[in-house]
């Protein structure tokens, strides 16, 4: 399923400031995103992707500007930051999964006490989406157990198990060896192509390229360009982007 530009954004970023003490991360981004649509956020380290993310799922407060889902304001005073969270997944690239416990009760556990979805139900959907990402046969197995691969599809599923709106995932392959990033990859392709919509900051090029409807370069806390891959990717316009894809390219990464 592909992005439908016609449609009304899902999600609306507007004018987001965002400092920590003296520190500025974020400038005035603007970012919109497609029902359906995938975008890829890229640029160096410290210029503001996982910052962003953190914004839009509420786990920052923003200093200025507005953050919109659906047409909704999700951002500012007199927001519940839990009932967002519930429509907005995210995954890191520390996996973050509870070690006391099992891979169905990480999965779980976000429904049954925080949708108070009863057990049954909420193991009945863990599995179906834990099969759908090759852990059918580790619901029973705590993390230590799994590979970092598994670990982090078990994450992804423990955010995309309540069927969120939108979801975010951070860098998700960065923690991974060479190895296992490519299974990781493969699950974030088929939630792509099933419509999941997505923002991803991540330095995976080659797979942005071949997934996201819009690649949006950012610098110093701002996007600095924003369009389709092979724009940006192949035909940058901004020096600065030019030489950050000069150094990917060189480095073997795109």
């Amino acid at each position: 399923m592909t992005a439908d530009p016609t449609s009304p954004p899902l999600l609306k970023v507007s004018g987001v400031h965002k400092s920590f003490g003296a520190k500025v991360v974020l400038q005035g981004v603007d970012l919109e995103v497609a029902p359906h649509g995938v975008v890829c956020l890229i640029g160096p380290s410290g210029c503001g992707k996982s910052t962003l993310l953190r914004c839009i799922n509420l786990l920052e407060p923003l200093d200025a500007g507005l953050i919109e889902l659906d047409g909704e304001r999700i951002s500012g005073k007199g927001i519940n930051a839990n009932a967002v969270r519930r429509r907005v997944g995210i995954v890191f690239q520390s996996f973050n999964l509870f070690p006391h416990l099992s891979v169905l009760d990480n999965v779980t556990l976000g429904p049954r006490r925080v949708r108070k979805v009863p057990r049954r139900q909420a193991e009945e959907r863990a599995r179906e989406v834990l099969d759908r990402f090759g852990l059918g046969d580790k619901v029973d197995d705590y993390p230590d157990r799994l590979s970092g691969g598994q670990q982090q599809r078990a994450a992804i599923a423990r955010a995309i198990v309540g069927d969120p709106e939108l979801l975010l995932l951070d860098e998700v392959t960065s923690a991974l060896d060479p190895e296992l990033v490519g299974e990781v990859l493969t699950v974030i392709r088929d939630l792509a192509a099933g419509g999941m919509t997505m923002v991803l900051a991540t330095h995976e090029m080659g797979f942005a390229r071949d997934v996201a409807d819009q690649v949006c370069f950012l610098h110093e806390g701002r996007v600095l360009e924003a369009g389709p891959p092979a724009q940006i990717l192949k035909d940058p316009q901004e020096a600065r982007t030019r030489q950050f894809l000069a150094r990917v390219i060189a480095a073997g990464r795109l």
